[in-house]
């Protein structure tokens, strides 16, 4: 199954500074996701200033048990508190998009 997980930081002050803080490891477990054929795309959100504050991420798990599971539960932006909201949609990606 496919998805659009759509994900969105804190706002207070410190909310920058926490995405930073563990960027490195979320590039990291987005490095595996990919290289396993879980994520199929994935952008960061800017606000109006140009700063990261939220994330897209297009990937296939077999189903929403397993995306939470085999993710975002160790995900470092949930673990590290940096999003604080997150929309999830089952997706269909077109074929001619697909990988």
């Amino acid at each position: 199954m496919q998805f659009i997980v759509i994900a969105y930081d804190g706002t207070d002050e410190n909310a920058l500074e926490r995405r930073m803080a563990v960027r490195e490891a979320h590039l990291k477990t987005a490095s595996e996701m990919s290289s396993s054929g879980k994520w199929l795309y994935a952008t960061a959100i800017l606000n109006d200033e140009g700063n990261m504050c939220g994330s897209m991420i297009v990937c296939e798990f077999d189903s929403l048990d397993a995306l939470k599971s085999e993710w975002l539960k160790n995900e470092p932006y949930m673990v590290g508190k940096v999003w604080k909201e997150v929309e999830i949609k089952q997706a269909k990606v077109a074929p001619f998009c697909a990988k």
